[in-house]
């Protein structure tokens, strides 16, 4: 799944090739998840200029000029692509054709994208812009797993499965840990994880694969490495499952309960 790091790249480049251009068409091939009717979603923003893409959370927000905005999670498998005229991606969701040509084909083998017409923003402060001593205050109050924590989007928005076992790995944090044990300086040592870990992923990112709009081999993770069996130091990776999800870890994080 597109975590912080992905979809600040591929909002990047998104941008620079159809900000500004006119939404000529939009189809939506597959609209079982459709939270509008496909016809509401035409109406609002087909024939609209493209004015802005942001990042919220794990969605993109395409702004356009009269008001509206279309909503994308791409959820596990959603993937996109470019295509000039005629689309001939497999497994497409939605289509998008702008006037100068281009079009970006929305695509997920399991059809479970979500597009939302006007999505609402979420209260939830994102993983990059948390208040100083947020972690501090909330973290006090839970008594759930930290990696269940930071990933249900209750607390932050925009962690995942994948950069949750980097950031706890960095702060040498069990995934196990209770929320609430974790002492004060752990948490401050956990925040700085989370910028640091997102922030270089997002540079190695741009650096290998600068013009990407697709998600990209993550070779360059330290312990969620799923066909290893080491992290890149030559510690022993760990598995184990924490509420169904796949969890790799060390023994050197510490655990707190």
């Amino acid at each position: 799944m597109p975590e912080i790091p992905d979809l600040n790249i591929f909002k990047q480049n998104l941008v620079k090739k159809i900000v500004g251009k006119k939404l000529s068409r939009i189809n939506i091939i597959i609209n079982r998840r459709l939270k509008d009717t496909e016809k509401d979603i035409q109406k609002a923003i087909e024939g609209q200029i493209l004015i802005a893409i942001e990042r919220s959370g794990k969605e993109l927000h395409f702004g356009f000029e009269n008001g509206h905005s279309l909503g994308l999670h791409l959820m596990l498998h959603g993937t996109m692509y470019w295509y000039e005229d005629n689309n001939d991606n497999r497994f497409t969701i939605a289509e998008l054709l702008f006037s100068n040509g281009t079009g970006l084909a929305i695509t997920d083998w399991q059809k479970a994208i979500i597009l939302t017409l006007d999505p609402k923003l979420s209260s939830i402060p994102d993983a990059m812009k948390m208040p100083e001593n947020y972690l501090n205050k909330v973290l006090a109050k839970n008594s759930r797993p930290i990696k269940t924590v930071l990933t249900d989007g209750k607390t932050v928005t925009g962690i995942g499965n994948a950069y949750v076992d980097e950031i706890l790995y960095d702060a040498k944090i069990s995934p196990f840990s209770k929320a609430n044990k974790i002492p004060e300086d752990k948490i401050d040592v956990l925040t700085k994880s989370i910028h640091n870990v997102l922030t270089n992923a997002e540079i190695h990112i741009a650096r290998h694969f600068p013009d990407t709009i697709t998600e990209k081999e993550r070779d360059f993770l330290q312990v969620h490495r799923p066909k290893q069996k080491q992290t890149l130091s030559g510690e022993d990776i760990l598995v184990a499952e924490i509420n169904k999800r796949k969890t790799y870890y060390t023994a050197s994080q510490l655990l707190f309960e």
